[in-house]
């Protein structure tokens, strides 16, 4: 009975070690066999995760950005002023600018749609030139305005003034042309010849429309005091007039040490504007002298005033080789509004002529 359960007893503990042994055997292949489906698993994800690379690309533009939004913050910090408070800041970027624009907006200025471009202005003949509006005292053009230059028979517009000045000397009394009237700085011809008498009104008449030399050579020898009294009282008008930089030795403008720039000879026309007589015979277009041995026919050495160019209300003209061709003018925009241009030191007189008609259809055009 003992052996026999011993024998059961051992049987059951075979069995129990086989069953054991079968089942670690079966469990083994399935662990085995479990990698490599986690591997498989794996390389599918990976698989699957390649794209987000594409994906990722939109958050890149959007950081590739940021420093460029961080340099225009730093860009726009700079531009502020640093040693000036907010408010200080503010009216000094934007109420200057805000009056000058004001103010220009409503100055008068020469369009470029009238003709007024680089190109138009690099075309003028006269070196210096100056442009100004009498009724705002606006500069409307200038070129070498401050250089200072002879100005010829330009000097004959102060020896009007100077001689109207004194008051005193009736018009119609009549002077004799002297040989102390010649020119002998540059010898230049006159139809005036010695021994001719004119009233004084018909010597300042061609004197300032004809640019007769004699004529204001005689004037200013019938001056109280004679020539060196003239000439004083001509500086001391310049000087009266703001004229710093202008100087005369005679009343006819032959000698090249007659100075001026084409700023200051702007004064010198508004100031000869208050004159009754030098608008009238300065403007005019002709006139016959009687001179004692018959009668002369004297027109305007300015042929934009003789032939209707322009309406001016003062003009004159000069030339000597030192000076080149000039012209001054107070001209009438539309009949109405006074513009002063002055033109001094070009090369021909036919360049000075087209220079004043260039300048006047600036005006005509642009300005109201």
């Amino acid at each position: 009975m003992i052996s026999l359960s011993r024998l059961s007893f051992a049987l059951c503990a075979l069995l129990l070690a086989s069953f054991t042994a079968s089942a670690s055997l079966a469990a083994t292949p399935r662990s085995h066999h479990g990698v490599p489906h986690a591997h498989v698993a794996a390389k599918k994800k990976k698989l699957t995760r390649k794209p987000r690379p594409v994906h990722r690309a939109t958050p890149a533009v959007v950081t590739s950005k940021l420093p460029e939004a961080k340099r225009r913050a730093k860009a726009a910090q700079r531009t502020r002023p640093r040693h000036l408070p907010p408010s200080r800041a503010s009216l000094g970027t934007t109420a200057l600018p805000t009056v000058a624009s004001a103010s220009s907006a409503n100055a008068p200025r020469l369009l470029a749609r009238c003709g007024f471009t680089m190109a138009s202005r690099t075309r003028l003949f006269s070196r210096n030139v100056y442009i100004v509006d009498e009724q705002t005292h606006t500069q409307l053009y200038a070129r070498n305005a401050d250089h200072v230059v002879p100005i010829a028979s330009v000097s004959k517009l102060m020896t009007a003034v100077v001689w109207l000045d004194q008051r005193r000397a009736p018009l119609a009394q009549r002077i004799g042309v002297t040989s102390a009237d010649l020119d002998t700085l540059k010898f230049t011809s006159s139809r005036l010849s010695v021994g001719s008498s004119l009233t004084r009104a018909d010597m300042l008449h061609i004197a300032l429309m004809s640019s007769e030399n004699r004529a204001a050579a005689a004037l200013s020898r019938d001056y109280p005091g004679g020539r060196p009294a003239f000439v004083a009282a001509m500086n001391a008008k310049a000087r009266s007039l703001g004229m710093a930089h202008t100087h005369f030795v005679n009343a006819t403008g032959l000698s090249p040490h007659n100075v001026s720039t084409a700023r200051e000879l702007a004064n010198l026309v508004r100031a000869a504007n208050g004159y009754p007589l030098i608008r009238r015979y300065s403007t005019d277009d002709e006139q016959q002298v009687p001179t004692g041995h018959g009668e002369l026919q004297y027109v305007s050495s300015n042929r934009l005033v003789r032939y209707g160019r322009v309406q001016a209300s003062v003009q004159k003209t000069g030339f000597i080789n030192e000076s080149g061709h000039n012209m001054v003018m107070r001209l009438m925009v539309h009949g109405r509004r006074p513009v002063i241009v002055t033109m001094l030191d070009s090369a021909s007189a036919e360049g000075s002529r087209l220079d004043g008609e260039r300048i006047s259809h600036w005006l005509n055009c642009s300005l109201r």
